[in-house]
């Protein structure tokens, strides 16, 4: 059975393209993938116009966009400006990040995503705690007055959410032993990030349920000769995914071509680590943990120099891919969508376009720019 159906474009599965093909929706959802002759009769049609249809992006580390930080404003309200803001760039699905801050405002966050799923904002997929349980010698942006010790009220926050996805970035050299399995016992996703870890810590937090690492090369020991350090453990343990800021800014291309070519295909996820300038147009400053973000030549930077998140979306994200670190349009894609699906546990309903799959779809034009997208069935011209 359908309702609709999308007809007169290229269409990407997630695993290859098809041409003179149709996609039917009911309810939705994907119902069917059909030659297009083969449409039924009586459909309500809308014509792709030739552009290349893709599963919706998938986006896990989003701080904030459309002019809002979800620190600044953990709301319902806010989350809903947010995943509106990167809508335009493709994300259908999102994870909210709030990043280090105090015990009371990161309780809020967490009843702010609970309240944004049951109300059904469009896109939102869960939450990314990224701290406060990292390490002050890689901290980056974050403040190190909110940094502590996991506690087990913590623990009881973090595994509280009933629905949804929760991604939680922490340094595992700073928590106890049997942390990092207490919460993937509790169908927490575990990435390792802003760590000073040794490549034999990290092993240690791989073996108890560690399966990401968050922002490859930033804020982590570096791969070096004799000590491998997290970049090295990232790409040496072929279970595990890792997320990229794929800007240009805050990793190297050509250290990314290599981290690529290193890693089994599905072990690297585009992210953006977007800030509130995604969507704001004029957005030219913003003032994160007290201290004020300028954004110049494409970086958004603290007075010191530090790098604060980026004004990278997804869409600008899978062109880089291609054009900076030399990955083919399919995988491009991939990286941008069922990669991402795959590593926080929702491949069997995200990241491709098939029969039973949810209706998050990207519609690309011929310079792969957003043209519309669809949450759930539901369209958004672009």
């Amino acid at each position: 059975m359908a309702d609709s159906a999308l007809t007169n474009g290229r269409i990407f599965t997630g695993t290859a393209f098809l041409d003179g093909h149709t996609v039917l929706l009911h309810a939705g959802r994907i119902a069917d993938i059909v030659a297009a002759d083969r449409v039924p009769e009586g459909l309500a049609r809308r014509d792709l116009g030739g552009g290349l249809l893709a599963p919706g992006f998938i986006d896990l580390q989003v701080n904030g966009g459309g002019g809002v930080l979800f620190n600044d404003q953990p709301t319902v309200a806010a989350i809903a400006t947010i995943a509106a803001a990167h809508r335009r760039f493709g994300t259908t699905g999102l994870l909210p990040t709030f990043i280090t801050d105090t015990a009371d405002k990161m309780a809020l966050a967490v009843a702010a995503v609970d309240q944004a799923m049951a109300a059904v904002v469009p896109g939102v997929l869960g939450i990314h705690l990224e701290g406060p349980f990292i390490n002050p010698e890689r901290k980056g942006a974050h403040l190190a007055a909110h940094m502590r010790p996991f506690t087990p009220a913590d623990h009881a926050l973090v595994t509280s959410r009933k629905t949804g996805v929760t991604l939680v970035t922490l340094a595992p050299e700073t928590v106890p032993p049997g942390t990092i399995s207490a919460l993937v016992q509790a169908g927490v996703v575990v990435a390792a990030g802003h760590t000073a870890a040794t490549f034999e810590q990290i092993n240690a937090a791989l073996a108890e349920g560690l399966t990401g690492f968050t922002h490859l090369f930033n804020a982590m020991t570096p791969l070096n000769s004799r000590a491998p350090g997290v970049v090295g453990a990232a790409l040496d343990n072929p279970d595990c995914w890792f997320g990229f800021i794929g800007d240009g800014v805050h990793v190297h291309p050509a250290s990314l071509r290599i981290a690529l070519a290193a890693k089994r295909r599905g072990g690297a996820v585009l992210v953006t680590d977007a800030m509130s300038p995604v969507g704001a147009e004029g957005q030219t400053e913003f003032v994160l943990s007290g201290e004020t973000v300028s954004l110049r030549d494409g970086r958004l930077t603290t007075s010191a120099g530090t790098l604060a998140g980026s004004v990278l979306d997804m869409a600008t994200g899978v062109r880089n891919a291609v054009s900076l670190f030399g990955q083919p349009l399919d995988e491009a894609l991939r990286l941008a969508s069922t990669y991402p699906a795959e590593a926080i546990g929702l491949a069997d309903q995200f990241g491709k376009i098939a029969p039973g799959y949810r209706a998050d779809l990207v519609l690309l034009d011929n310079d792969h720019r957003v043209a519309a997208t669809w949450i759930s069935g539901q369209h958004q011209e672009c």
